[in-house]
């Protein structure tokens, strides 16, 4: 009967079996620290028995996540048309501004801030020309594509009625048109958001502000 000192019997009694196999390693009784080989937490290890620290995969709970391919780049040609026609809305916007009157630096007309903005919108269209060769973060026209001709062909309908009927309902009509049928807004907060936008605009430039914009009311 061998029992070790401070131990347990239990204990003595496994290192007794382990010697008493023949051809057993030396410290096959004792635990796995004592050996030198350690597991990883996710119980991998390298060929000499070390953590390798690589994870192996999702945890429990976690999907499993794959990355989209990336749309397919647009070309030259497709840059070229996209800005001549940036280029032909500002000078759409310059001609319809223009036939607003622009007044004067210090008695602005309803024309002066239209005209403005739409010499901006032309002269990014033509830098837009000059960089349709060497442009590489464009994508090409896609199902997607149709939402934005929407929006710009809507924007255009705006512009050539403000100055017939003036700005409440085609600016009503559009905010709707962008949220409800672009946007994918509920019926109920297109319709709130775009009476509200057309309130806001107007207590804003035309009751406090007195810009002579064309307007119903």
């Amino acid at each position: 009967m061998i029992t070790s000192r401070g131990g347990s019997p239990e204990a003595g009694a496994g290192a007794e079996e382990a010697a008493a196999v023949p051809g057993a390693p030396e410290g096959s009784g004792r635990g796995a620290g004592a050996s030198g080989a350690t597991e990883a937490p996710d119980g991998r290890r390298g060929p000499d028995g070390a953590e390798t620290g690589e994870p192996s995969g999702p945890g429990p709970g976690e999907p499993e996540t794959a990355e989209e391919p990336a749309p397919p780049p647009a070309g030259p040609v497709t840059n070229t048309v996209v800005a001549l026609v940036v280029v032909a809305l500002g000078a759409a916007g310059l001609a319809g501004s223009w036939s607003l009157g622009l007044g004067e630096a210090s008695a602005p007309s309803a024309g002066m801030w239209p005209f403005l903005v739409s010499a901006a919108i032309t002269c990014l269209g033509a830098a837009l020309v000059f960089q349709a060769r060497r442009t590489r973060d464009a994508e090409r026209f896609s199902s997607s594509s149709w939402a934005v001709l929407a929006g710009l062909a809507t924007m255009a309908a705006f512009a050539s009625l403000v100055g017939v009927i003036g700005f409440e309902i085609p600016a009503a009509v559009l905010a709707f048109v962008w949220l409800r049928f672009i946007g994918g807004e509920s019926w109920r907060l297109s319709v709130l958001t775009s009476l509200g936008i057309v309130v806001a605009f107007y207590l804003l430039f035309v009751a406090v502000l007195a810009v002579p914009i064309p307007h119903l009311f």
